[in-house]
């Protein structure tokens, strides 16, 4: 018996749906920060290669599959990498002693 590769596909990537879930929750607030630096320094990656997808492409048809794709990712990784800064910077203000 065969299993359908999209049946198998499809259940990693259900699994790792759960995974990165219980990975994600259970990092202590002290780990946070670091966490978040290495998750945009592999969206700034991503942007680079999106940048590529975006601009790949003849000049014939502006609106290819590779363009539209391409801008989807910057925009979702430019998302992810200000979130991500938002978010270190509110994690960092917890640490600092507050004023009188």
């Amino acid at each position: 018996m065969e299993i359908d590769p999209f049946i198998f596909r499809l259940s990693i990537f259900i699994l790792s749906i759960f995974v990165g879930y219980y990975v994600v929750w259970s990092v202590t607030p002290s780990l946070h920060t670091p966490l978040m630096s290495v998750t945009n320094a592999i969206s700034s990656v991503i942007i680079v290669g999106a940048v590529i997808a975006a601009l790949a492409g003849s000049g014939e048809k502006i609106f290819e599959l590779s363009n539209i794709f391409g801008f989807l990712a910057i925009i979702l990784a430019a998302v992810n990498i200000f979130g991500g800064f938002l978010v270190t910077q509110r994690m960092l203000q917890m640490y600092k002693k507050k004023k009188k």
